[in-house]
C-alpha cells in the first residue's frame, strides 16, 4: 500500500481513509495498551456525529486500538487532511496522539 485507501459512502464523500505508516521513535499512544511501535495501519473515519475517529493496529494484526485523543473535530481541510496529519504525527513518534483540528 502506498499510503491511503479511501472508503467512499453512497453520497460520494469519503467516510474513511486507511494508510500504513512506520511509527517514529516513541510510537503512537493508544487508550487500550499504551504506546505501540513498528509498522502500523491507521484508519481515520467520520462518524455520524461528524467527529473523526482514529483506529490503529499493528499492520496485518486483528486487534484495533483507539489512538489517544480520538474522536476529534474535523479541520477546515476535512477528513483527508486530518488523516494525513495523523500519519505524519505517528511517523514522527513521541507517543503520537490524534492531532487537534
Amino acid at each position: 500500500m502506498n499510503g491511503n485507501q479511501e472508503h467512499v459512502a453512497a453520497g460520494g464523500a469519503a467516510r474513511s481513509f486507511t494508510g500504513r505508516v512506520t511509527a517514529g521513535p516513541g510510537g503512537a499512544m493508544t487508550d487500550e495498551v499504551g504506546v505501540i511501535t513498528g509498522d502500523l495501519t491507521l484508519t481515520t473515519s467520520l462518524g455520524d456525529d461528524d467527529l473523526a475517529r482514529f483506529a490503529v493496529q499493528y499492520t496485518e494484526a486483528e486487534e484495533w486500538y483507539t489512538l489517544t485523543g480520538s474522536p476529534r473535530s474535523l479541520p477546515p481541510g476535512g477528513l483527508e487532511v486530518l488523516h494525513a496529519r495523523t500519519l505524519e504525527a505517528i511517523r514522527a513518534g513521541g507517543a503520537a496522539e490524534a492531532p487537534t483540528a
